[in-house]
């Protein structure tokens, strides 16, 4: 410890103090469980349950590919949104 900082050299003495940060730990990779059917469960609006669908083309594909999936997927849920805003004004 130092008088100017005097939290420094402490930080192994807070670790796992707080209980919201103590929960569970993520499964290591392999071991995360896919959700039933591979997608979530449909929503009840088509739109969504479709853009979401896009969602069932990332596995087999190489890692770099997923971002496109996934922005295209994300742009079709923000347009959906802006639309769903557009009629409550």
């Amino acid at each position: 410890m130092d008088e100017k900082y005097p939290d420094q050299g402490t930080e192994q003495e807070r670790q796992d103090l707080d209980p919201e940060r103590a929960g569970r730990r993520a499964p290591a990779d392999g071991d995360t469980p896919a959700p039933a059917g591979g997608l979530p469960p449909a929503t009840g609006d088509a739109r969504v349950d479709e853009a979401v669908a896009g969602l069932g083309r990332l596995p087999g594909r190489p890692a770099d590919e997923h971002v496109a999936v996934l922005e295209e997927v994300h742009g079709r849920l923000r347009d959906i949104l802006g639309e769903l805003s557009e009629g409550t004004s």
